[in-house]
């Protein structure tokens, strides 16, 4: 038998951050938590976004797509992603890491995923810094 007085009359803070953690992931639908990509025919307005706001994503299209898609044979979205490292000394100018990636390409007889990490220094006016 459990009397009232049994039971801890406040949660305790760890109990507590996990009820409202399951309660987030509860009420976000799943669909909502996708990341929403900026159709481009080319990757710089991607670069400058992503000086200015920190992060941006996109999905290539155009002739670009399509070179890549019929090179690769492969029919999936060519994904970008761009995200900043960390600001530069010229204002408005980022170190930024760019991510591409495919699904299900064709190279070398096998089908995979592929993906490909590069970086990059690029001013959100749409220019590269000065070297100085």
């Amino acid at each position: 038998m459990t009397f009232i007085a049994d039971i801890p009359p406040f949660p305790t803070r760890r109990s507590a951050l996990a009820a409202v953690v399951l309660g987030a992931l509860i009420a976000v639908p799943s669909h909502a938590q996708t990341t929403q990509r900026i159709p481009v025919s080319e990757i710089k307005p991607l670069l400058a976004l992503a000086a200015e706001r920190g992060a941006a994503h996109g999905v290539l299209t155009g002739p670009g797509a399509d070179y890549v898609r019929r090179r690769f044979d492969a029919t999936t979205p060519i994904e970008i992603d761009v995200a900043t490292l960390h600001a530069l000394p010229q204002p408005g100018c980022a170190r930024l890491e760019v991510t591409t990636r495919q699904r299900d390409v064709l190279e070398q007889g096998k089908r995979a995923d592929q993906e490909l990490r590069w970086q990059v220094s690029f001013c959100r006016d749409g220019s590269f810094p000065e070297k100085r």
